[in-house]
């Protein structure tokens, strides 16, 4: 279900997914609105779930976190249990910043973020102790040309 956004809400958004350490006045100021009118928007946002978890980017690589693989997983489990155990290893495993179940030929896709190949291996070795999977192919990214967690809301 989409939520109806005007032009203000679609700023206000704008400016939090820039920095959402800005204060209230920042944004109102850059929103052409005003304090109140632009928390009001704020807390409506929140309530229908445009706004979700409010956080912190690191920077990885100056934190040590020096490699980052894209995991291509097939399987030959389909099976819930499966899935449930599946779901909860990675779940518990921090080294996976996203995982994705895809349609084709490959059944998932997983963002995994270690400080090195060595690092790799062990989340590699955890990973198949704790559920089957028939094929799995890692694939280092050498280079990260575009980051952004920003959705292009203005219009």
């Amino acid at each position: 279900m989409s939520v109806q956004l005007d032009e203000v809400d679609r700023k206000i958004l704008g400016e939090l997914q820039r920095d959402a350490g800005q204060s209230l006045d920042e944004i109102a100021k850059k929103t052409g609105s005003s304090k109140t009118p632009v928390w009001n928007r704020i807390r409506k946002l929140r309530a229908a779930g445009v706004i979700g978890q409010q956080t912190v980017l690191l920077d990885a690589e100056a934190l040590g976190f020096e490699a980052c693989f894209f995991v291509l997983i097939r399987t030959s489990e389909h099976e819930a249990d499966w899935q449930q155990r599946f779901l909860k290893t990675l779940q518990e495993r921090p080294e996976v910043q996203e995982a994705h179940r895809l349609a084709g030929d490959i059944d998932y896709i997983l963002k995994v973020r270690v400080k090195n190949a060595r690092a790799y291996d062990t989340f590699y070795q955890a990973l198949i102790s704790e559920v089957r999977i028939y094929n799995v192919t890692a694939l280092l990214s050498m280079e990260e040309l575009k980051y952004t967690t920003m959705l292009p809301v203005e219009p």
